[in-house]
């Protein structure tokens, strides 16, 4: 008598998994009840695996199979990471194919957003519903800013001896920084198979391509089709608030949620109340 193997619904737990397909080797992990439609997970600037909330990923997987991945270049892939994003798509395309699966949903965060965009719009059948969060669409208006606040930050969290994120994501007043403090220390409930961190030269690359893409002429979003939930801070200093204003309104159908008092992780500041919207977004 077989006894199949218990779902593991905790990232903390997810196991560690590589799949080669185009020459590159894909570092992914993946979570929850297998079968239907996955979820798969678009992470953002210099993120590799261990940069995902559990408390969002785990919501979801309670209910839906979710698939984290490395883009190439990043974290255990192997590969150097590409000069744009429409090249990450492709990626990711390839990655997702790899794995056999012909449709999926997608939860996406800051450049995860612009790479999950571009996918969408190569392969329109591929993406079911769509989740955008910290994000803006292809020209944005001052998305190219993104360089100089980064780097700004990085500076700051450099001498206050503190994570880049705390600074990036999360307001400085005392909310803003208790909740910066509690990411990072959730970002840290997994203690084995944790990934290699991005290097140097890759984050620079990806810097350049977010400059690049919002630099580009802007996308066609009213061909976008897909249940689509957007959501942001409302005080995004990396990729404006309005931004997120701006996906909704060319993003026919969309829905929009903006977090009061909150910046660019603002989904991670008010996570208690995202998670389960999210699910119930994505609920099979």
């Amino acid at each position: 008598m077989t006894t199949s193997e218990p779902v593991v619904t905790s990232y903390a737990e997810a196991p560690a998994k590589t799949v080669t397909a185009g020459g590159i080797r894909f570092a992914y992990r993946e979570l929850g009840p297998t079968g239907g439609v996955p979820v798969v997970f678009f992470v953002h600037l210099a993120a590799t695996l261990d940069n995902w909330d559990p408390r969002i990923v785990d919501a979801i997987a309670a209910t839906r199979h979710v698939i984290t991945f490395d883009q190439q270049g990043v974290g255990a892939s192997s590969g150097r990471v590409p000069d744009t994003l429409e090249e990450a798509a492709a990626d990711a395309y390839t990655f997702i194919r790899a794995l056999g699966h012909d449709v999926v949903d997608a939860f996406s965060f800051s450049m995860g957003g612009m790479i999950a965009q571009d996918l969408v719009l190569a392969h329109p059948e591929l993406v079911r519903r769509l989740v955008l969060t910290g994000t803006g669409p292809r020209g944005g208006k001052d998305m190219d800013k993104v360089v100089g606040v980064t780097y700004l930050d990085l500076v700051r969290s450099l001498l206050t001896r503190s994570d880049i994120k705390e600074f990036l994501f999360f307001e400085r007043d005392d909310a803003g920084k208790a909740a910066g403090k509690a990411f990072m220390a959730r970002l840290t409930e997994r203690t084995r198979d944790r990934d290699a961190t991005i290097s140097i030269t890759a984050f620079r690359t990806q810097l350049k391509a977010i400059q690049r893409f919002g630099r580009s002429t802007p996308s066609d979003l009213r061909v976008m089709t897909q249940p689509t939930l957007i959501a942001n801070g409302d005080h995004d200093r990396m990729v404006p608030s309005a931004l997120s204003h701006d996906l909704h309104r060319r993003i026919a159908g969309s829905e929009l949620i903006i977090y009061p008092n909150s910046g660019h992780g603002g989904v991670f500041q008010y996570w208690e109340e995202f998670a389960p919207v999210a699910a119930d977004f994505l609920r099979p």
